[in-house]
């Protein structure tokens, strides 16, 4: 479901529009051709999972080299040690805390929303990783919703589960690398590529590590890995479209949804022009696919107060995990 490029954005990350060729359940073929279906759809992911595992320890061992050497990531650095790297792939173990931070991540997130699906007998492919010589080795992974979702509940609990998850992983593994992390004055000063730091990154840094400023911290790789989550947590918890965002916008006041989409498009645009040109991406990809939600079957079931009090918490997450400039290349 869920997030993506060039650091960016993740439409990896994007939950598909619903398919249309789902067969019903009292077809006679239909536990065959979904048995088919599931073979087919884990070979595919397992695929991508071991490209993007590969991929991900590429970018990780150039991030453990340049933590190793007290430096912040180096941009061009970052490109141009690939050739190294097949000529001498041992390096590729030094990539191991940085790509199994992220997958991990990733993953949880994706198998949030997978549960969910079974749990509400909605048919879903396995989760497909994408991999990329992107900063972070990938653009995301989504899951494939085959089958229509029944109702408010199913949707809202299907949208909720992978940015809670991924959360809630990519917490503590962020605050871990902080604590360990080296305190470096002026580092961003001297770097070539700046991240961003969401407002949990500066609380955590406040509480773990007072007196040092986020600026001046040079973050363990694991710690680049979990604010590699949060971003993707963020971006996929913008209320519009067929983000995750906009899965819990529909169920909770549907009538709104095309709207804030409209509303959440045009506002990404000043942050692009001003902070980071990624967002104009988002805009466009937002108003081009963000109008049409597939439709529930039963659509007016009301949400309970528990899950109206999921979206309050849905949205303090989004908070803490946004970034107007998530990454700037100098």
């Amino acid at each position: 479901m869920s997030d993506p490029h060039e650091m960016g954005p993740f439409p990896a990350q994007i939950s598909p529009p619903i398919a249309e060729d789902w067969d019903a359940p009292g077809d006679l073929d239909w536990a065959d051709r979904e048995a088919r279906r599931q073979r087919k759809s884990l070979a595919i992911a397992i695929v991508l999972f071991v490209l993007t595992l590969v991929s991900t320890l590429a970018v990780g061992a150039q991030y453990a080299s340049s933590y190793a050497a007290w430096q912040s990531p180096d941009f061009d650095r970052l490109f141009s040690t690939y050739a190294n790297l097949i000529l001498h792939p041992s390096l590729l173990l030094s990539g191991v805390p940085f790509a199994f931070t992220l997958i991990g991540i990733l993953l949880a997130h994706e198998l949030g929303h997978f549960f969910a699906c079974r749990y509400y007998g909605i048919s879903a492919s396995y989760p497909y990783f994408l991999p990329a010589p992107t900063l972070i080795g990938t653009l995301g992974a989504f899951i494939r919703i085959r089958s229509p979702i029944y109702n408010r509940k199913a949707l809202f609990d299907v949208g909720l589960a992978g940015p809670v998850v991924g959360f809630l992983f990519a917490v503590p593994a962020l605050a871990i690398a902080i604590f360990y992390s080296r305190a470096i004055p002026a580092s961003d000063a001297h770097s070539s590529i700046v991240f961003g730091q969401p407002l949990v990154m500066r609380l955590l840094i406040a509480v773990l590590r007072p007196g040092v400023r986020p600026g001046d911290l040079l973050l363990h790789p694991v710690g680049r890995a979990a604010w590699v989550g949060l971003f993707a947590t963020a971006l996929n918890l913008l209320p519009g479209g067929q983000l995750d965002g906009g899965h819990i916008l529909y169920s909770v006041a549907s009538q709104y949804h095309r709207r804030i989409t409209i509303g959440v498009a045009l506002l990404l645009i000043p942050l692009g022009i001003f902070f980071w040109s990624g967002w104009i991406f988002w805009s466009i990809l937002l108003l081009l696919i963000g109008f049409r939600h597939p439709p529930l079957m039963n659509r007016w079931e009301r949400l309970d107060r528990t899950r109206l009090l999921w979206t309050a918490i849905a949205v303090v997450i989004f908070i803490l995990c946004f970034m107007p400039m998530p990454v700037m290349v100098r």
